[in-house]
């Protein structure tokens, strides 16, 4: 009767214990708060337009610093153009996900998450957590070809739809 007892005095601690724990990135979003815009990991301003449009903007700047990299003559003044793709909207189980790249040439300069699941703290948690990551590899891999993120299946799998998506768009 007494180990019976002991049992559930222990059993009832490590519930308590377990219940207030914090990992180390739930101060990343604070619940309730909902923020529509990752670019390059950096938290930006929140979007309101929900369209599964695409758009393409261009800039142009001039050149006119050395040489290139396959060891031809360089151009004094020569154009380079950025576009900026947005990518389809992804439905996924838990929400939208909707990804914009900019691109100067063939290399992915930027990368702006406009749409995904934040519907309640869970969601802003673990996208908080996975879409920086999503980024990062991206910027890195210059493809759409990353790694998911574990724990963000859903969200992982739509931005790489969508990146892909945009990609498509700008011939890459």
């Amino acid at each position: 009767m007494r180990r019976i007892v002991l049992w559930f005095a222990s059993t009832a601690v490590v519930l308590m214990l377990l219940a207030g724990y914090h990992t180390s990135f739930s101060g990343a979003l604070t619940p309730g708060t909902s923020t529509s815009v990752y670019s390059a990991g950096v938290l930006a301003a929140p979007q309101t337009s929900k369209s599964s449009t695409s758009s393409t903007s261009s800039t142009t700047s001039n050149s006119s610093a050395g040489g290139n990299a396959s060891g031809g003559a360089s151009v004094s003044g020569g154009a380079s153009t950025t576009s900026t793709i947005t990518g389809d909207t992804v439905q996924t189980r838990w929400g939208p996900v909707q990804v914009e790249v900019s691109v100067a040439g063939s290399k992915i300069t930027g990368v702006s998450v406009l749409q995904y699941p934040d519907t309640n703290p869970t969601d802003a948690q673990i996208n908080g957590y996975a879409l920086p990551i999503l980024v990062d590899e991206t910027m890195t891999a210059q493809s759409a070809n990353i790694d998911m993120v574990s724990g963000a299946t859903y969200t992982s799998t739509g931005y790489q739809q969508s990146l892909q998506s945009a990609l498509d768009q700008a011939g890459r």
